[in-house]
């Protein structure tokens, strides 16, 4: 009996895992396949945090097909090459995979397709990887949407998503097994230096580490998620987001395991209709930002507004340096690097913190900030990273206003009040009061000295005066607005 392929992509797991579970229900022998695809052209390839997390993925799906009867197939090369060439070898019947939506990866799928039926070999795509498919939301109109809110209603008013799939309990095996590359020739950590030493510190990559990081959120922190999300001095987020862009939880499972949890809390009277929505609206950006990406495929490079296309931005080597370094003086902004740095992560409302800065404050292009999240994020998504660049620098769909410029002095005061985050990742003004810890600069020099803190020295001192780089930014953009003005007279 010939064997069909499951090539995994972005869908690292067993549970609710629509191809496998296709494939396993066709009753021939299974071959589950991974390509690496590090030879391609493509401007967005895997980053450095990405592949790290990714080896450690690979590891644990290995572990879970073997407890089936199964192994886990490991190609590396041209993905279409890969796969044309595997067909051959295992005489393989027909080819099952989770539909991804990128630009890149749409055209890999068409390539694929055509070449395997060339050969008489169908090319299975199953949906898994979103709530819905990216193009199926339409407005009224019956065009794309360009807003999140309209986006929202549209979706919570419909079927809800599919109940997800149990997974597999076995899996027939081929009568011959086709050779695998090894994982740790691949070397996927970070290397000169390997700055993903602390990782392991801080996840479990794989369908294990996925389904305890959800079960921990729904019984710690759903209730009264829609109040502590912007909080990063505590452990108010779910951190589910490098587990569902790897896909070793599907969203799906996520909002019917949290729509079960508020209906068990409210059934003991603990309502958590705040938290609950809140959660699922966070699930719903994820979609939206997909649904942009599918319909305006130059997303992560150029403006969605074309206005921006001439932004005035400056030439700030140092200032970017700095800021990737987490040495731009501003406590709130370096802690939140530098968490990045160390953990591969930085909470949500310090995201946006950091963006602002480097956009507004150092007027830099948003581009070279997507391109660092894009390397250093083990949640690294195409969709959700240009998305949330452009929303911050205003040039998005939906996107909050060019002129809402954070003062990061404020923002550090107003979600870390007590000053544990800053403490923790920024330890060297770790003595200062709170009442000066965010402006160090303006701290008297007797609380300085008796913090250990020399500015300068020890810590660095603003890289640029918050009063002076706002209203240089707001005169950029009164320059964008003249042009657009001055082109539609």
């Amino acid at each position: 009996m010939k064997p069909v392929v499951v090539w995994f992509r972005q869908d690292l797991r067993m549970t609710d895992q629509r191809a496998l579970a296709a494939a396993v229900e066709t009753g021939q022998p299974v071959i589950p396949l991974y390509i690496l695809d590090d030879v391609s052209p493509s401007h967005w390839r895997m980053g450095g945090a990405s592949r790290w997390w990714l080896d450690k993925s690979l590891a644990r799906l290995g572990h879970n097909l073997a407890e089936c009867g199964s192994r886990l197939i490991l190609r590396r090369g041209a993905a279409a090459d890969v796969l044309d060439q595997f067909v051959t070898e295992t005489s393989a019947s027909a080819v099952f995979t989770q539909a991804a939506f990128e630009p890149w990866a749409s055209a890999l799928e068409t390539d694929v397709h055509t070449r395997l039926l060339g050969r008489g070999v169908e090319l299975k795509r199953k949906t898994g990887a979103l709530l819905m498919r990216p193009d199926a939301m339409r407005t009224k109109t019956g065009g794309p949407f360009k807003v999140y809110t309209p986006f929202w209603r549209a979706l919570r008013s419909g079927a809800p998503p599919t109940s997800p799939l149990p997974a597999p309990t076995s899996i027939k095996a081929p009568a011959h097994w086709p050779a695998s590359e090894n994982r740790h020739a691949w070397k996927l950590h970070p290397a000169k230096p390997d700055w993903s030493k602390g990782f392991d510190d801080h996840w479990s990559p794989g369908e294990q580490g996925a389904r305890a990081r959800l079960d921990t959120f729904l019984e710690s922190a759903l209730r009264d998620y829609g109040a502590n999300r912007n909080r990063p001095d505590c452990p108010g987020t779910s951190k589910l987001s490098p587990h569902l862009h790897f896909g070793e939880i599907s969203p799906a499972a996520c909002w019917h395991a949290a729509e079960a949890e508020g209906q068990r809390l409210a059934a003991e009277g603990r309502n958590a209709d705040n938290g609950l929505e809140t959660f699922l609206k966070e699930l719903v950006w994820r979609e939206f930002s997909a649904h942009l990406l599918v319909h305006w495929p130059t997303l992560p490079e150029l403006p969605f507004k074309p206005e921006y296309a001439n932004f005035p931005w400056a030439d700030d080597a140092a200032g970017l340096r700095a800021w990737q370094r987490g040495l731009t003086g501003y406590p709130i902004v370096d802690a939140g690097m530098r968490e990045l740095w160390h953990t591969g992560w930085m909470h949500n409302r310090v995201r946006m913190i950091v963006a602002s800065f480097l956009v507004k404050d150092l007027l830099i292009p948003w581009q070279h900030g997507e391109a660092w999240f894009w390397d250093t994020l083990v949640d690294a998504d195409l969709a959700s990273n240009a998305a949330s660049w452009q929303w911050v620098a205003g040039c998005g769909a939906d996107a909050a206003p060019y002129f809402r410029i954070f003062n990061p002095s404020r923002q550090g005061a107003t979600f870390d009040p007590d000053g544990a985050y800053v403490r923790r990742w920024v330890p060297e003004l770790a003595k200062l009061p709170n009442q000066h810890l965010f402006e160090p600069w303006n701290a008297p020099s007797l609380v300085l000295s008796a913090s250990d803190v020399t500015l300068g020295v020890s810590y660095p001192l603003p890289v640029v005066d918050h009063a002076i780089a706002r209203k240089r930014a707001l005169d950029a953009l009164n320059e964008v607005t003249k042009r657009r003005q001055e082109s539609a007279s």
